[in-house]
């Protein structure tokens, strides 16, 4: 395979201690996303956004990254081909593994950004509504993270690559949240091959030519073996 795209989410780290969304114990089951989750939410309670976003990035700085982080980094180091990793995560264990120039679709809690100037910068560990924009100097600070109702970024980036890959390989998505979960199908209509590594079925599954279910940490580094050769 010489050109491998790879779209990650929450599933991925999991087992790292991160928290997905959309299972039983998931953080939508926990927090209301109207609230904490929309840019409407930021403007009616700005505090509560920014405790929610400052537990989360103390979680990630806590976090390690696990097998399948691992097995994606050393892929990417040692495929003969291209391969791009594309994740609807905000955290950066995909970096901590190794791995580089990760496309962040859904921004990063790693990043600050003014609501104002569109300025960005490097987020503190703790985010405050009182935060100042270091270029306009408004206090209009907020996570650097996409929300829903918004855009996710490098949108045409990621389709250029998914166009024109050879496999597209989705790994711990649920597949219910677009433009992600469209994906695969787009991928398909391009001609491309596409597998779907997940611990069960997602709501997209028919958009796969084939499939492999279990823990990520199990079944990813397994597969990069077999790309690799080295099984």
């Amino acid at each position: 395979m010489s050109h491998i795209v790879i779209l990650t989410g929450a599933g991925i780290s999991a087992e790292s201690g991160l928290g997905t969304f959309r299972d039983k114990d998931g953080l939508w089951t926990k927090y209301d996303l109207n609230e904490v989750a929309t840019p409407e939410g930021f403007v009616r309670n700005p505090d509560l956004v920014h405790a929610f976003y400052n537990a989360r990035r103390a979680n990630c700085r806590n976090a390690q990254p696990n097998a399948a982080h691992a097995a994606l980094a050393q892929l990417q180091n040692e495929h003969g081909g291209r391969v791009t990793i594309v994740t609807q995560n905000v955290d950066d264990l995909h970096e901590r593994a190794g791995a580089t120039d990760v496309i962040h679709m859904h921004g990063t809690l790693s990043g600050a950004l003014c609501a104002d100037c569109d300025h960005r910068w490097a987020a503190p560990l703790a985010m405050s509504t009182d935060d100042p924009c270091p270029t306009c100097k408004e206090t209009a600070t907020r996570p650097d993270i996409v929300w829903f109702g918004e855009m996710p970024y490098h949108m045409d980036e990621i389709y250029h690559h998914l166009t024109g890959a050879d496999l597209f390989v989705a790994i711990g998505t649920s597949g219910n949240v677009y433009p992600a979960a469209g994906f695969a199908a787009e991928a398909q209509s391009a001609g491309v091959e596409t597998i779907e590594l997940n611990l069960e079925p997602s709501a997209t599954a028919n958009s796969f030519d084939t499939a492999r279910f279990g823990p990520a940490t199990r079944i990813v580094p397994l597969w990069v073996a077999e790309i690799l050769g080295r099984t």
